[in-house]
């Protein structure tokens, strides 16, 4: 994995976070099925912010359950501040 592309840095920022092959990373993977308590979220978050130099948003923070769904969201959020 080139980990150039958006999902690729997602999965890759969850599988080191983790500790884990990036291979047990997919996207339909949820964060129960990875472990996560609240804590673990919390610092996941910042460990995305800064891997995307990005503030995610809490409303937006609350709705992300998945990997697929940190993907999704990091994408609207950076096509937004590309926008403006």
């Amino acid at each position: 994995m080139e980990g150039n592309s958006i999902s690729e840095k997602v999965i890759r920022v969850f599988a080191e976070f983790k500790k884990v092959p990036v291979e047990d990373i997919k996207p339909n993977t949820t964060f129960e099925e990875l472990g996560f308590d609240s804590l673990d979220g919390l610092n996941l978050i910042f460990e995305l912010e800064e891997e995307f130099d990005l503030v995610i948003p809490d409303d937006k923070v609350q709705s992300m359950r998945s990997v697929s769904q940190v993907i999704e969201g990091i994408e609207s959020l950076l096509a937004a501040k590309n926008e403006a």
